[in-house]
C-alpha cells in the first residue's frame, strides 16, 4: 500500500455520499475534494522563518542524559572536549547553539545508541527481534498498516506478544489504512491489543470536537518497554518488503525491485522522548485508557549519540520541525545534503536552499524519478528551474520509488523521520523526526547518500529547459492546488 494510492473499493463500500465520492479520486486528491469544507476551520500558515532565526543561539548548551539535566559544568566540559578537536567540532558547536535555539521545548539528549536501517527488509527484521524481545509492552504508530503478507506477519507476532503478557497498544492513521478490512482491526482487538484510529473517516466514529479530514498521523514509531524506539519513512506494507536494485553484501547486482527508505533504531534515554509523543497522542485521540505498565523505565547510557526528537502536529503555535531543517540550512557552512521522497518547497525553504549556494555551500537534492503520487512528484519539479538557477545541484533516482525522508548537513547534523518536504507534512500531518548531532552518525548518513547519489541521474539546467510542453502543464496543474496536496 502506498502513501498516495488510490482508495481501493472495499473502503469505497464503507463510505457514503461524499465520502465515496472522495475516495473516488484517490488519497492524495480527497484534500483536494474537501478544500472547501476544511477552509471553515481556516488556513494553517508557515512560520515565519527568518523572524524566528533573528533570536541569537543560546551561548550555553544544555543537554539532558539518563538522570535527567546535566549540571552546566558538565556541559561544559562536553563542549570543551568538542572544541579540542578542532575546526569541525566548531561547526558542531554551532549547530548544536542553533539547534537549541530552534527548539528549545524538547532536550538535546546523550547517551545513545543508533542503528541505521536502510529499506523495508533490514528495517522490518530489525522490528521483528525487538518485538520478539518485549516483555512488558508494545507501543505502535504508523501512517500505514496493510492486510497483506507484511502486515499479517506483524499481527501475528503482535497478537503473539499480546499472548504472552505483553501489553501492544497500536495507533494507525484512519486515511492511510483506509484499504486494511475492518475485520483486520477486529482481530487485533479481539485478541487483547489495544487499537485506536486516528482520526476516522467518518465524522461519527472519533471523539474530536472538530473533525478534520485533512489532518492525518503521518508519523512511524515503534517503542519497545521503553527502552528501544524506531522511526523513520518506512509504513507497514508489502511495498517496503523488497530493496531497490543495487549491489548485495557480495557486491553482485541485485535485480529485486523496491522502495527506497530509511529507518532507524535507536537505544538510550532519548527513547523517552518517543514515549511521551505517543501517549500523547493517545490522550489527544481520547482512546481507551491504557493499562498500567512501565512505560517510563529508568534508562542507562547505552551510546555517544546527542539526540533530540521532535513531534509536530497542526495544532502547534510553529511548526519545529520545519523551523529546526531551516535553521540548520540557513546555517550551513559546507554541505547540505537531502533525500526526500515528497518535495514541493515553500517560498522560504526555496530561499533557504538557494541562498545556502550562493554562499558557497554544496547543496545537493536526491529525488525521485517516478513516484506513486503524480501531483506532488511535477509540483516538485516545477521549482526546478529556480533551484538549478540559484546553485543548487538536483539528482533523480533510478530503479526504485523512493520514499526517505533524510537530511545530513555539514558532516555534523543529521535528521530521519516521516517529514517530507511539502505543505502537508509541514501544516496538515502530525510528523516525527530525530535530529542527530554528531561527526560519527552523519558519517554513515553522508555514505548512504553517496550510494544513492550514485543511483541517481543529475538533471542538467540546460536539459531541463528542454522539457516537453505536456511536463510543464502537469507541473502548473499541480501548483494549483499545492497548499492541499
Amino acid at each position: 500500500m502506498n502513501e498516495r494510492q488510490a482508495i481501493s473499493e472495499p473502503a469505497r463500500r464503507r463510505l457514503s455520499g461524499f465520502f465515496a465520492y472522495a475516495a473516488g479520486f484517490g488519497r492524495c486528491r480527497v484534500a483536494l475534494v474537501t478544500a472547501a469544507l476544511m477552509s471553515m476551520h481556516g488556513c494553517a500558515t508557515l512560520p515565519d522563518a527568518e523572524g524566528e532565526m533573528a533570536v541569537a543561539p543560546v551561548p550555553q548548551v544544555e543537554f539532558e542524559g539518563a538522570q535527567g539535566p546535566v549540571p552546566a559544568a558538565t556541559s561544559a566540559a562536553i563542549l570543551d572536549q568538542l572544541e579540542a578537536q578542532g575546526a569541525a567540532s566548531d561547526v558542531l558547536q554551532k549547530h548544536l547553539a542553533y539547534e537549541q535555539a530552534a527548539n528549545a521545548d524538547s532536550p538535546l539528549v546523550l547517551g545513545n545508541k543508533l542503528t541505521l536501517l536502510q529499506n523495508g527488509p533490514a528495517t522490518y527484521q530489525a522490528m521483528f527481534a525487538a518485538i520478539r524481545q518485549a516483555k512488558d509492552h508494545i507501543n505502535l504508530e504508523t501512517y500505514i498498516f496493510d492486510d497483506d503478507e507484511v502486515g499479517q506477519q506483524f499481527a501475528d507476532l503482535l497478537l503473539a506478544r499480546q499472548a504472552a503478557g505483553v501489553q501492544v497498544n497500536l495507533i494507525h492513521d484512519g486515511v492511510g489504512a483506509i484499504r486494511t478490512p475492518k475485520a483486520f482491526f477486529d482481530r487485533l482487538r479481539d485478541g487483547g491489543i489495544r487499537v485506536l484510529e486516528f482520526n476516522p473517516l467518518n465524522p461519527l466514529a472519533g471523539s474530536q470536537k472538530a473533525w478534520r479530514l485533512n489532518h492525518r498521523d503521518h508519523r512511524k514509531q515503534l517503542v519497545i518497554d521503553g527502552r528501544i524506539a524506531f522511526t523513520g519513512g518506512v509504513n507497514i506494507s508489502d511495498s517496503y518488503s523488497s530493496s531497490p536494485p543495487g549491489r548485495d553484501a557480495e557486491g553482485e547486482r541485485d535485480p529485486g525491485a523496491g522502495w527506497r527508505d530509511t529507518h532507524i533504531r535507536i537505544e538510550g534515554p532519548v527513547v523517552a522522548e518517543f514515549q511521551k509523543l505517543f501517549l500523547a497522542t493517545w490522550a489527544r485521540q481520547k482512546g481507551e485508557p491504557l493499562a498500567a505498565h512501565n512505560y517510563f523505565p529508568e534508562l542507562k547510557a547505552q551510546g555517544d549519540e546527542i539526540v533530540r526528537v521532535i513531534g509536530s502536529t497542526p495544532d502547534d503555535p510553529q511548526n519545529l520541525i520545519y523551523l529546526t531543517l531551516i535553521s540548520a540550512i540557513s546555517h550551513a557552512e559546507r554541505e547540505v545534503h537531502l533525500t526526500i521522497a515528497y518535495f514541493a518547497p515553500d517560498p522560504q525553504l526555496l530561499k533557504a536552499l538557494t541562498d545556502a549556494a550562493q554562499r558557497g555551500v554544496e547543496v545537493k537534492l536526491v529525488l525521485p524519478s517516478h513516484t506513486d503520487s503524480w501531483a506532488i512528484f511535477h509540483l516538485g519539479r516545477s521549482h526546478y528551474t529556480e533551484l538549478l538557477r540559484g546553485g543548487v545541484k538536483i539528482y533523480e533516482r533510478r530503479g526504485a520509488v523512493m520514499h526517505a525522508k533524510t537530511a545530513c548537513i555539514d558532516g555534523v547534523w543529521s535528521t530521519i523521520g516521516s517529514t517530507n518536504l511539502d505543505w502537508r507534512s509541514f501544516l496538515h500531518n502530525d510528523e516525527i523526526n530525530a535530529v542527530i548531532l554528531g561527526r560519527d552518525f552523519a558519517a554513515q548518513m553522508k555514505a548512504m547518500f553517496a550510494a544513492d547519489l550514485a543511483e541517481s541521474d543529475a538533471i542538467a539546467l540546460e536539459q531541463w529547459r528542454r522539457r516537453s510542453l505536456l511536463l510543464r502543464l502537469k507541473e502548473q496543474a499541480a501548483r494549483i492546488g499545492a497548499y492541499w496536496l
